[in-house]
């Protein structure tokens, strides 16, 4: 019976180690830099620690500005959700960015990411905004 006291916290500590992005609940989560409510899913992001810790964001240039902050906790990833999908999170080194023009998100980084590259010319064109991979997108905040 005693080991199980050991063994107990053990599966608990492992559980909470996450490797993958964690759904973001709209209207519920706040964002781990600005505070605000998280409410719109299409320029949500999240990181997550070495540790699994998982940080969420309601615009992807409060994860970049958090990220670029904060230079003692290591990170294991980032992601960002699909523009034209609900809720939809991808690793930023599969995602295609465009920035400015007549994009409006949350805390005005105007970021929007793609799942591939037609869609991301498409809405550049459309919005007027600029072509970005992650590094410059990253960059655009130092």
């Amino acid at each position: 019976m005693k080991k199980w006291f050991l063994i107990l916290p053990m599966f608990l500590l492992m559980a909470c180690n996450r490797n993958e992005p964690q759904p973001i609940k709209l209207n519920v989560d706040a964002c781990d830099f600005c505070k605000m409510t998280i409410s719109n899913a299409r320029f949500s992001a999240e990181l997550i620690t070495q540790k699994g810790r998982c940080y969420k964001f309601d615009d992807l240039a409060c994860m970049i500005q958090f990220a670029q902050s904060n230079t003692v906790v290591p990170y294991r990833a980032f992601y960002v959700n699909d523009y034209l999908k609900q809720n939809h999170l991808m690793t930023v080194e599969k995602a295609y960015f465009i920035k400015g023009g007549s994009i409006n998100s949350p805390m005005r980084g105007n970021f929007a990411a793609f799942a591939d590259q037609a869609n991301q010319k498409k809405y550049a064109q459309q919005y007027q905004a600029e072509l970005l991979n992650w590094s410059a997108a990253y960059k655009s905040y130092q």
